[in-house]
């Protein structure tokens, strides 16, 4: 994967769809220092000081939307558990795409297409990953977060995190391309410590109370109301 550092932009994901005809396949726009960045539903990603990563995936597989590239914000999440497994460090997911520690967020991810003239001409897989945030920071966030240094103890080298996570996400990723959702759901769920409980799914201005039962084959969450009423989410936030 080539790796393209810029010294200080407002949003990788916001540079990365401005100039994706000249960024190639499998390219990583990655900065220490992002003035603006964006979560999901246009949610404003607060910036956790310099010592983190604030990156975007360009990925090129073909001129036409398929199904499949709806799921690669999954296949990052457990990509990114593994990593953080790797530094000894349990886990979870918050479906559709937050990572957790010890129930407090830790990253995000934010997938965009770009479309022209009816054509795909590249998806951008955002992601922002707490690796060495100062604990008066994380204070100051909205909602428990942590970072890696916390969780380890130790100060995580950048560049090796990246690199490692870069080596990582090209292992399996023309194999996910082709079989989809299904190469990883047995690695998803294992992580998707909210299933079998309780759970409230907000969809835009609506939301959903019931038993988080199943992630299907296709990724979605399924849903038993108290009516025994069964709901399959393609999309939402479970509060």
């Amino acid at each position: 994967m080539n790796l393209f550092y810029l010294e200080e932009v407002s949003s990788t994901n916001q540079y990365a769809k401005d100039n994706i005809d000249k960024l190639d396949d499998k390219t990583i726009v990655y900065t220490y220092n992002q003035t603006n960045g964006r979560g999901r539903l246009n949610r404003k990603w607060s910036f956790t000081g310099e010592d983190n990563i604030y990156a975007s995936i360009i990925l090129k597989p073909s001129t036409e939307m398929k199904e499949v590239y709806s799921n690669l914000t999954q296949y990052l999440c457990v990509i990114l558990c593994e990593m953080f497994e790797e530094y000894g460090v349990s886990a979870n997911i918050k479906w559709p795409n937050d990572i957790k520690i010890n129930n407090k967020k830790i990253s995000g991810i934010l997938a965009e297409g770009c479309i022209n003239n009816g054509k795909l001409q590249g998806l951008v897989l955002g992601f922002g990953i707490n690796l060495n945030t100062k604990i008066e920071i994380l204070s100051k966030i909205d909602q428990p977060a942590t970072s890696l240094n916390i969780e380890t103890g130790r100060e995580i080298d950048k560049k090796i995190f990246l690199k490692k996570l870069s080596d990582k996400f090209c292992l399996r990723y023309d194999n996910f391309i082709e079989e989809g959702f299904q190469l990883i759901r047995k690695d998803y769920i294992r992580r998707a410590n909210f299933l079998n409980k309780e759970a409230t799914v907000k969809i835009f201005d609506k939301e959903i109370s019931g038993i988080a039962a199943d992630i299907t084959k296709n990724g979605a969450l399924k849903l038993i109301d108290k009516n025994n009423q069964e709901h399959v989410l393609l999309i939402g936030d479970i509060l």
